[in-house]
């Protein structure tokens, strides 16, 4: 709520502080004295456009201030501050700096923010209903959240919004899986090629090198022949009956044992010949099995260079060597299972997004349905109250409508557009003239009607509306005292549950305050300035007195019944 509000040197103020209380303020003094000046700086600190023009002449700045309990506003004003940078306090301090030059400045808690900033704070802290002001009930995007708190259904438009959201994530999903279907379907048969071309060869890096080897042998076949053939004759000599080196061993090896016969001392020459005469015999062996396993074969060559052909060219191909080339058809692999696990993602999602669509929309069938009722119930309230508040004859319907929309979700017969509101867009239309169709609520020309209408409306929806002060300028312009009387009866009402400060011209509505201040025009060395105190006791009953137009006792003791009865009022 706003606590205290400061004002220097705007327009005729010179310097005026105003504290209010909870419950309801009111306002009032002559034309001109400055009350609604007051409400305009009001304007002016919730960031409306500054006019340079409205600074004290004489001076270079004029400053508005005001003190605020943020209240049932407190998170959304904590997320607001954070946007910008001001650190949390206690007491929230907006302030608005308008320079004779031109230049306006806005600060939160002492610290410069854009005007913007004290916008969308303003808008949570006070609501403006004056002869011109935009408030927020004629902000039509706000009357579907007013109906929704007067009906209690709050928490099922919340839970509406996670499954709208939630929809949403799965279309945006979706649209980025087909946006890349094109490319995806291009790489997933370059992929799948790859993938299948490398897992067909059956590369295996031992195979290579044995191929390798084998080759080498079948190309050289003819010299390995004559080799092993040179080898066995030299160890077993030729079928011509030339002796090998196995003859020579075999004659050494006998002479050797003749000789240690004879000399004991020779014995030792026997072992190491024995062993070479062995290891000999073993050698030719090997090579004979050597030289009869050599097969030269013509086809078996072409076969391995065929496949050490398909070697050569994946090589080329993926890597430098096999090692390489297997490593890629890993990774082919694991891509292509990606891009198949996409394509089922996408077949799954628009299956999910079918089912959420028809839940969706069934929900906000529903909540639509409870707004509807609620609606009406709200109509019957507000035509009651505007009958009371001297407008009879008065219509009021709240307009609920669909927009229909092929992609929306599915509601009766038809699509609709839905958000995380719903599917329905809502607006307060009202006629204040008999036989007049309603129209809609930021049409109403009337100043006062519009006042009125805000008051009807405010009555019926203050438990719901969380806005923590509302300001009414000159809200009893166009009615006479009886409706007065019920004009203050309901703001006093609606005082009950937010605190309410009234520019008033009528005694029976100023009669209702629980604070009762007095707006005046005073000249200090040749200057206008404005004043504004306090009444109590007495001075309240002189006030009303004068503004009754009456004087003397009688008059004094129609004032007093005035507050007396406004009192037994409020306490009935």
């Amino acid at each position: 709520m706003l606590v205290e509000l400061e004002i220097r040197d705007y327009a005729i103020i010179e310097h005026l502080r105003l504290r209010l209380t909870p419950g309801f303020n009111v306002l009032t003094g002559e034309t001109g004295a400055g009350k609604s000046i007051i409400v305009g700086a009001v304007g002016q600190l919730l960031g409306e456009r500054a006019d340079s023009e409205t600074v004290r002449g004489g001076v270079e700045r004029a400053v508005i201030e005001g003190v605020f309990d943020t209240g049932p506003a407190a998170d959304a004003i904590r997320e607001i501050l954070e946007a910008h940078g001001v650190d949390e306090d206690p007491v929230l301090i907006l302030t608005r700096e308008i320079h004779a030059a031109g230049r306006s400045v806005g600060r939160v808690n002492g610290r410069a923010v854009p005007i913007r900033a004290l916008s969308e704070i303003g808008r949570l802290l006070i609501d403006v209903h004056g002869q011109s002001e935009n408030a927020s009930l004629q902000r039509e995007r706000e009357h579907l959240v007013l109906l929704d708190r007067y009906a209690g259904l709050e928490d099922d438009r919340l839970q509406l919004a996670e499954s709208v959201r939630a929809l949403r994530q799965m279309q945006a999903e979706l649209e980025g899986l087909r946006s890349k279907e094109s490319d995806r379907l291009r790489s997933q048969d370059l992929l799948r090629f790859q993938v299948e071309e490398i897992s067909a060869a059956q590369l295996d890096v031992g195979e290579q090198v044995a191929l390798v080897a084998e080759r080498t042998r079948l190309a050289n076949a003819e010299r390995l022949l004559a080799l092993a053939e040179r080898a066995y004759h030299a160890l077993r000599g030729t079928d011509d009956d030339e002796p090998g080196g196995l003859d020579g061993l075999a004659d050494a090896l006998v002479a050797i044992e003749e000789l240690a016969a004879l000399d004991a001392s020779r014995a030792a020459a026997l072992g190491p010949l024995q062993a070479a005469v062995e290891a000999a015999n073993d050698a030719a062996a090997q090579v004979r099995v050597y030289r009869e396993g050599l097969d030269f074969e013509p086809q078996r060559l072409e076969e391995i260079e065929e496949r050490l052909g398909v070697y050569a060219a994946l090589v080329r191909k993926y890597g430098p060597d096999v090692p390489a080339v297997l490593a890629h058809g890993e990774d082919a692999a694991v891509k292509l299972g990606a891009i198949e696990g996409a394509d089922a993602r996408a077949t799954e999602i628009e299956a999910r997004l079918d089912e959420e669509r028809l839940e969706l929309g069934a929900r906000a069938g529903r909540l639509s349905g409870l707004r509807f009722a609620a609606g009406e119930r709200l109509a019957q309230e507000v035509v009651v109250v505007m009958d009371a508040l001297g407008m009879p004859g008065s219509a009021f319907e709240v307009a609920i409508e669909q927009r229909p929309d092929p992609a929306g979700v599915p509601f009766g017969d038809g699509r609709f557009a839905v958000d995380e509101r719903g599917i329905d867009q809502v607006a307060f239309r009202v006629s204040t003239n008999p036989g007049e169709p309603p129209r809609r609520l930021v049409q109403v020309a009337s100043g006062g009607e519009t006042a009125r209408i805000m008051l009807a409306l405010k009555s019926i929806l203050s438990g719901a509306d969380r806005i923590p002060t509302l300001i009414f300028d000159e809200i009893d312009a166009g009615i006479g005292g009886r409706v007065g009387a019920v004009v203050g009866a309901k703001l006093a009402g609606l005082a009950e549950r937010h605190p309410v400060l009234c520019v008033t011209h009528l005694p029976q509505v100023a009669a209702f305050g629980s604070s009762h201040w007095h707006v005046r025009k005073a000249v200090a060395q040749g200057r206008t300035a404005t004043e504004v105190n306090l009444l109590v006791d007495d001075a309240r009953v002189e006030e009303l007195t004068a503004m009754l137009g009456g004087v003397g006792e009688p008059a004094r003791e129609t004032a007093r019944q005035l507050l007396a009865d406004a009192n037994d009022t409020v306490i009935a």
